[in-house]
C-alpha cells in the first residue's frame, strides 16, 4: 500500500471513532495546510519531509519509522548510525534480508539484552 493511501486510510478509521480526525483537524496539528494533506492522501503529491511525516505519525499514532519506510525514506537519526559503519550496517542488513521475521526479532533481542 502506498503512504498516502495508508494514510488516509488510517485517518478515516479513527475519523469514524473520533470526529477530531478529519482531514482538516488533522492537518491543523501537523502544521500543514489542508489540501496538502489531502493531495498526499490522494497520491497527487509526494511525500513530505521527514518532520512532517513524524508528525504525522505521531497524530495517527503510527511508528515514524515504518511510515519514513512507506514513503521511501530513512530517518536521519538511522541515517546517521550507518554513515558512521555503512559497510558493516549493509552487510548485516543484506544478512537479515532472507530470514523470516522471527530470526530478526530474536537477533534484535539478544542484542538489546547483551547477549551478542
Amino acid at each position: 500500500m502506498s503512504f498516502g493511501t495508508y494514510i488516509r486510510q488510517q485517518r478515516a478509521l479513527l475519523a469514524e471513532q473520533d470526529g477530531s480526525y478529519s482531514l482538516r483537524q488533522v492537518a491543523g496539528r501537523v502544521g500543514i495546510q489542508p489540501g496538502y494533506l489531502s493531495k498526499i492522501e490522494r497520491e497527487e503529491q509526494s511525500a513530505p519531509g521527514e518532520e512532517t511525516i513524524k508528525a504525522i505519525a505521531h497524530e495517527l499514532g503510527e511508528d515514524s519509522d515504518v511510515l519514513l519506510a512507506m514513503a521511501g525514506k530513512v530517518s536521519s537519526d538511522l541515517q546517521e548510525i550507518i554513515r558512521r559503519r555503512p559497510a558493516l550496517f549493509a552487510s548485516l542488513i543484506r544478512q537479515l534480508k532472507t530470514l523470516p521475521d522471527n530470526a530478526v526479532l530474536k537477533v534484535v533481542q539478544d542484542v538489546k539484552d547483551g547477549e551478542w
